[in-house]
């Protein structure tokens, strides 16, 4: 064996693929860890659905018509992936390689992308993904037509931004539209209960400090702001009464004039 496949071997042999979604009571979300070097380089956790369109023999033998498979993420899915400084990525697989998610990840600098969420630093960013199905897998494709593997991916990705040295985190549903290569049919993936960190895990299996995403920190407020306000509105009516309150009693102590002018007289 020459010293460069050696040295590929050694290389691939640091890195490895770890199965966490044992430790998550929920149970649709799974979690995956990319370790390299006996550290943790790379973590997901989440939900992920998909919705994938495919062709059917209408009843009469001649006309197609498009059904829909929905189908999630499974948690004993197998796990690969690679981290670099810049670059690193997930790959996911499930039912002997019939299905397969891969995750790419970037570092960019603030002014390579104009929607920093904290200017003057690097962000992380969601810069592709790609996902690998065989309709010829009958669990969820039911009497495909011309069954096989195809590819959808994402076309100029830039999501889930996030400052370097933190992990992204967000309850919300993030909606991604794949386009494949079925005829460009359109795959829907979503992903909940998210959190994700591909660079600068400073622990081994635990996450950095979270970055909300948006779309939790605007339903925050909004569950918030009725709290506020109905503070305020209880404060302003006991502010008021109070100084009702005081009113009365200042008029009490003042003395009441006679109203009768008949009175005046015997003055």
């Amino acid at each position: 064996m020459n010293s460069s496949v050696l040295t590929l071997s050694v290389v691939l042999a640091e890195q490895e693929g770890e199965n966490l979604s044992g430790l998550s009571d929920n149970p649709d979300k799974a979690i995956f860890a990319v370790r390299e070097n006996g550290t943790t380089c790379l973590m997901v956790e989440f939900a992920v659905k998909f919705l994938v369109p495919y062709d059917v023999l209408a009843l009469n033998g001649i006309d197609l018509i498009t059904e829909q498979a929905s189908f999630s993420l499974p948690r004993s899915a197998d796990i690969e992936g690679s981290c670099a400084s810049t670059e690193s990525e997930i790959h996911i697989g499930w039912k002997n390689k019939a299905y397969t998610l891969r995750i790419y990840f970037s570092e960019v600098g603030e002014s390579a992308h104009i929607h920093s969420p904290d200017k003057g630093s690097e962000v992380w960013k969601l810069s592709k993904v790609q996902f690998v199905y065989d309709t010829s897998e009958t669990s969820h494709f039911i009497n495909a037509y011309n069954p096989g593997k195809h590819t959808a991916s994402t076309h100029r990705l830039s999501a889930l931004v996030t400052p370097v040295g933190r992990s992204f985190v967000c309850q919300a549903q993030q909606t991604l539209t794949l386009i494949s290569s079925d005829h460009q049919k359109g795959v829907t993936m979503s992903m909940s209960d998210i959190q994700i960190q591909p660079f600068d895990i400073t622990s081994d299996f635990v996450f950095s400090d979270p970055y909300k995403c948006i779309t939790d920190q605007r339903e925050r407020l909004e569950e918030t702001l009725p709290l506020i306000l109905g503070f305020i509105l209880a404060l302003i009516i006991v502010i008021t009464l109070t100084i009702y309150h005081f009113h009365l009693k200042l008029t009490a102590s003042q003395p009441q004039l006679p109203r009768d002018r008949t009175m005046y007289k015997n003055m």
